[in-house]
């Protein structure tokens, strides 16, 4: 797996209708989605969530290389997953018996749910990165947790330091490539040999990437400090937040979603 395919914190940017949405719209509506996967029971269900995750893809207009390739680097834990689910799942039809495992219909079953519900719940978080930018997200997630602020929660700062993790994945997904490439070029090898090895030839990778991670923050607090950044309070921002027509739509359609996944659940389907 090349670093390049982990794409967590990317925007793309975008005119679509899922970029225009208020930031406060698509964090309650992967809210909603995400409650939605956990009320799905069977294919029925599943099937819907699954028109639902592609209608959201083809009209954010995302490349959907891109939505694909950033599940490359969770594909270990998705088949550990599986083959977790595959063995240990008791049940009444038994198709397979070797050693002290056994497969079951069930556990085949529980396996391809468990499969598709962390791929799509994936695929449906790394698509709201996709289409917002750090600050609108910082300001969204701000704006819903305002109430918090009433109890003293530091919710700007939080907020802010959630931007700026996201800002920085790329970054740093970036830097930790430039120092592989140096250190392959100085003889380094980071893939042959067991697990040992492998941890062993991490180190001179690792040390000059906390060094450039500890610099950066440093730059940053500076470059703060120099522009007076003192927290939230008195602040304003660029861009007023408001609901549209648009936003209304979009919150019924996943609320009307979830009620309705949640009742075929209920009744097994």
């Amino acid at each position: 797996m090349a670093l390049k395919d982990i794409t967590l914190g990317q925007y793309f940017p975008g005119n679509s209708v899922v970029h225009r949405l208020d930031p406060r719209t698509k964090l309650i509506a992967v809210v909603l989605y995400i409650v939605s996967l956990f009320l799905a029971k069977w294919f029925v269900t599943y099937a819907i969530m699954l028109m639902v995750l592609a209608g959201a893809i083809t009209i954010s207009r995302v490349p959907v290389r891109s939505v694909f390739r950033g599940l490359k680097p969770v594909l270990f834990i998705v088949v550990f997953t599986a083959l977790l689910n595959i063995f240990y799942t008791p049940g009444n039809t038994v198709l397979a018996h070797f050693w002290i495992f056994t497969i079951t219909l069930e556990g085949v079953y529980r396996a391809f749910f468990m499969v598709v519900r962390i791929m799509m719940l994936i695929t449906g978080t790394f698509l709201l990165t996709y289409t917002t930018s750090p600050i609108l997200l910082t300001d969204g997630l701000e704006s819903l947790l305002g109430p918090l602020k009433r109890v003293k929660a530091p919710i700007h700062e939080l907020a802010m330091m959630m931007s700026i993790a996201l800002r920085f994945i790329p970054t740093l997904i970036e830097e930790t490539d430039k120092i592989m490439s140096a250190q392959r070029a100085r003889g380094a090898d980071f893939e042959s040999g067991n697990l040992i090895q492998r941890a062993k030839a991490l180190l001179p990778l690792l040390v000059p990437l906390f060094v450039s991670a500890f610099r950066r923050a440093d730059e940053l607090a500076t470059a703060m400090e120099c522009r007076c950044y003192h927290g939230g309070e008195g602040r304003t921002r660029l861009r007023q937040l408001k609901y549209q027509g648009r936003d209304y739509v979009t919150l019924l359609l996943f609320l009307a979603v979830a009620i309705g996944v949640g009742i075929l659940g209920h009744f097994g389907l």
